[in-house]
C-alpha cells in the first residue's frame, strides 16, 4: 500500500485536538499573517524588506501546516476504544514487564499521535509492531541496539 494512501489512526481526543488546531490556523493565524504581510508591504522598498520576506515565509509554513492537517484529518480513522480486549490492537492500553522490571503501560496509537514520553507508542514503532495481535501471557520481542528485548504482556485494556 502506498504510504500516502495508508490510513492514519487517531484517538477521539487526538482527532479533536488536530481539528481545533486546523480551525485556529484557518481563522486566527491566517488573519494575523495576512495583516503582517499587509503591514510589511506598506513599509516601502520591497527589494530590501526583510519583514516582508519573513512574513511570506511564515505564510508558506502556515499554509503547509493547514494542508498537512487537512490531509491527516481526511485520512484519519478514529480509534474506537471498546474496553478490555483479548488481543493488542490500535487503541489498546497494554501493560508489559521487561525482565524483572516494573510493569509499564503503553497506549498503542497511530504514528501521528505517538508520544513515548506520555506512554503513547505508535503501532508502527518496533515495540508497537511487536505487540500487535498478541495476548496476555505472550512475549513480544524487539530488536534493539543492545540485543533482543523481551516484553511479557500482563494486561490489555
Amino acid at each position: 500500500m502506498d504510504k500516502n494512501s495508508e490510513p492514519i489512526y487517531l484517538t477521539p481526543e487526538g482527532f479533536q485536538k488536530r481539528k481545533k488546531e486546523l480551525d485556529y490556523l484557518r481563522t486566527v493565524r491566517r488573519q494575523e499573517v495576512a495583516l503582517r504581510l499587509h503591514n510589511a508591504l506598506q513599509e516601502g522598498d520591497i527589494l530590501e524588506n526583510a519583514e516582508l520576506e519573513d512574513a511570506k515565509n511564515e505564510q508558506a509554513f502556515l499554509e503547509g501546516r493547514i494542508m498537512a492537517l487537512e490531509q491527516l484529518l481526511y485520512k484519519a480513522i478514529i480509534i474506537q476504544e471498546e474496553g478490555p480486549r483479548d488481543t493488542v490492537g490500535v487503541g489498546s492500553r497494554v501493560t508489559v514487564v521487561e525482565g524483572s522490571g516494573p510493569p509499564e503501560t503503553y497506549h498503542v496509537v497511530g504514528s501521528a499521535e505517538a508520544d513515548p514520553t506520555q506512554g503513547m507508542i505508535s503501532n508502527e514503532s518496533p515495540l508497537g509492531r511487536a505487540l500487535m495481535g498478541r495476548k496476555i501471557g505472550d512475549t513480544a520481542e524487539v530488536n534493539a541496539p543492545d540485543g533482543v528485548l523481551a516484553f511479557k504482556i500482563v494486561g490489555i485494556a
